[in-house]
């Protein structure tokens, strides 16, 4: 997914754009990490059934995200 539908499709509201603020500086996270946080999110929003983004699915990206990390370092 490219730039243009990802701006489309992963909207979210003030709260979890905070929410991944949040983790971009606390985690040193990249441009490349945000994009697949917000898509993770998506993902899991469409599994949980529902058409908005809610903190609880970009704080699972999130999760999913720094397990990642953890077991390569």
């Amino acid at each position: 997914m490219t730039t243009r539908p990802l701006k489309q499709h992963c909207k979210l509201n003030h709260e979890s754009q905070e929410l991944v603020r949040m983790a971009m500086t606390e985690l040193n996270l990249s441009a490349r990490a945000y994009d697949r946080i917000l898509k993770v999110s998506r993902t899991i929003a469409d599994l949980d059934d529902k058409i908005d983004i809610s903190p609880e699915h970009v704080s699972e990206a999130i999760q999913y995200r720094t397990f990642d990390r953890t077991l390569w370092v």
